[in-house]
């Protein structure tokens, strides 16, 4: 578990990036955090880790204060996957995955053999172990970097936009791939993305962040979508328009679901018990 006490984060010049932030983030879980830029969404992570120090307040994993935590040795225990996935250019794929553990003071052999595991884990081909990332597409860079993200095993991953730079159809499936790593390996996941929709896919539990960090509204995506806290939410998740405000439309052939512009989004189907979905 990870908790937020009213953490302030103020920078140098006098900048307010958070301000008295508090949340539970729970273990096994993923956590996503959602805003507009300067709403302290990468901020909030990467203080997570101490790449970003506070200035007030405290977190704590699993009851123990990071403040107290050695930064380079936090690090090392965290999985972090940032947008471009940040892989050492001069590294093959297998050495940049085995770089962590082999840091730890993992035998290389062991670290390498662990790391073509990892290769199966997030869906790469083993023949692309010893290529360059300059080698790799844009999405197989991606997987790079989770597999490397996951290498050291760590309880926590903190994802930093990493689908971001990749195009929709890429995007969708590594979206897909990381629910069903996250099935599998049961991590305590904190993600940030600007994207409403992929907040929704991949959390568990949403928080709606607010200029300074301010939280508009924590919940589930059901929770949210169902009762909006506000107007800021509602208008952030588009409560009331395009695909999300939809309706039933009857035709000749059956009811279908559309959205507020009348494109059809799916059909509704009987379940087991007789009720509609």
């Amino acid at each position: 578990m990870i908790e937020f006490r009213d953490v302030t984060k103020r920078f140098p010049d006098g900048t307010v990036a958070v301000e008295n932030f508090s949340l539970v983030m729970p273990s096994r879980k993923t956590t996503v955090l959602v805003g507009s830029s300067g709403s302290g969404k990468t901020t909030l992570l990467r203080m997570i880790n101490r790449m970003v120090e506070l200035s007030s307040g405290a977190i704590e994993i699993d009851g123990e204060n990071t403040a107290t935590l050695e930064p380079v040795a936090l690090r090392r225990r965290i999985g972090y996957v940032m947008q471009n996935s940040g892989l050492l250019p001069h590294f093959t794929v297998l050495d940049n995955v085995a770089t962590v553990p082999v840091l730890n003071g993992v035998p290389r052999r062991e670290a390498r053999a662990r790391a073509l595991t990892l290769l199966d884990t997030v869906g790469l081909d083993r023949a692309l172990a010893d290529r360059y990332p300059s080698q790799l597409s844009g999405g197989q860079q991606q997987r790079v970097g989770v597999a490397r993200g996951l290498a050291a095993d760590p309880n926590i991953l903190l994802m930093d936009e990493p689908f971001g730079a990749v195009d929709p159809i890429v995007r969708a499936e590594l979206q897909t791939e990381l629910i069903r790593l996250q099935r599998e390996l049961d991590k305590t996941v904190v993600f940030v993305t600007h994207d409403i929709d992929e907040a929704f896919l991949l959390g568990d539990q949403v928080v709606i962040l607010q200029a300074g960090g301010r939280v508009a509204q924590v919940g589930s995506p059901t929770e949210i979508i169902s009762a909006p806290a506000n107007d800021f939410v509602a208008n952030f998740i588009g409560a009331e328009k395009g695909k999300r405000a939809l309706s039933i439309r009857k035709t000749d052939r059956g009811d279908i679901v559309v959205d507020s512009e009348g494109r059809a989004a799916g059909v509704l189907v009987s379940t087991a018990d007789g009720s509609t979905d």
